[in-house]
């Protein structure tokens, strides 16, 4: 029985995310969410989104909410995963973590606190597609010079950060084995591509969960590979999946789903 706490229960991943644990009949120990969020302080059983009666806690029970976890499983923003990771380490729990947005300082600060601390998992996206997209996409490098790569992100109105945490993961991906040294992020005016440029671009409509492109195209032929998400709960399936198979790992790394599938 893996014993799970939770970060962002209120928002439409944590929502995801606790469904697919009530459906795996895991046991829900903790439940957190941010300091003046309205559900602090109410009962997630009696709010419909659990089925045992867990207490919503701020950022200042955090350490009280994992406790009793083995894995602390985590979807919010930048800013509160650098508070609240330090805590997570300190009571030495697992961690698997798919908030996106950070910036280079803040990824390198993250990876500090926990590196060689408590076994945990990053990823950007945790759908067992866009992970073997990732590997699919190093093998590309067998295309000639004169092949462009480029990449199309699409999300709802709500997503903060562009372009997507997958679509970043991706362009290093395709950076490196292209050796690409710019990204550009959209076009505009008399602005010709060059040789070195990745083009990334993002749109945000509706209430998409995601959609990510990545395109190749020489002078007379292209492929096109297209990754749709349905719902958000095939990243809580993932994320849960994710740490079924974390709470076997002693290693204190940090891992990728490419190592939950075998495929790294």
């Amino acid at each position: 029985m893996i014993k799970l706490c939770v970060a962002g229960v209120g928002g439409r991943m944590g929502n995801a995310i606790l469904r697919e644990i009530m459906s795996k009949k895991y046991q829900l120990n903790g439940a957190v969410e941010a300091p003046d969020s309205p559900y602090i302080g109410k009962n997630l059983k009696k709010m419909g989104l659990s089925d045992n009666d867990v207490v919503v806690v701020g950022p200042d029970k955090l350490s009280e909410a994992v406790r009793n976890a083995d894995v602390y499983l985590t979807f919010t923003t930048p800013k509160a995963e650098l508070q609240n990771i330090s805590k997570i380490v300190q009571s030495n729990k697992r961690i698997v973590l798919g908030t996106t947005g950070f910036n280079q300082n803040q990824a390198e600060k993250l990876k500090e606190m926990v590196l060689g601390n408590v076994p945990a998992i990053f990823s950007p996206n945790f759908s067992v597609g866009i992970t073997i997209l990732f590997k699919i996409a190093r093998e590309l490098r067998v295309f000639p010079s004169n092949y462009e790569f480029s990449i199309s992100e699409i999300h709802h109105i709500g997503k903060k950060d562009a372009p997507s945490g997958t679509a970043k993961k991706l362009g290093q991906i395709i950076a490196d084995i292209r050796k690409y040294s710019q990204t550009i992020y959209g076009r505009e005016g008399f602005n010709p591509r060059q040789s070195e440029e990745l083009e990334i671009s993002s749109l945000r409509v509706g209430g998409v969960p995601g959609i990510h492109d990545l395109i190749v195209a020489g002078p007379n032929e292209m492929l096109k590979i297209e990754h749709t998400a349905f719902s958000r709960d095939v990243f809580a399936q993932g994320a849960v999946y994710a740490a079924e198979w974390l709470i076997h790992q002693t290693q204190k790394s940090i891992f990728s789903m490419e190592h939950v599938l075998g495929i790294s």
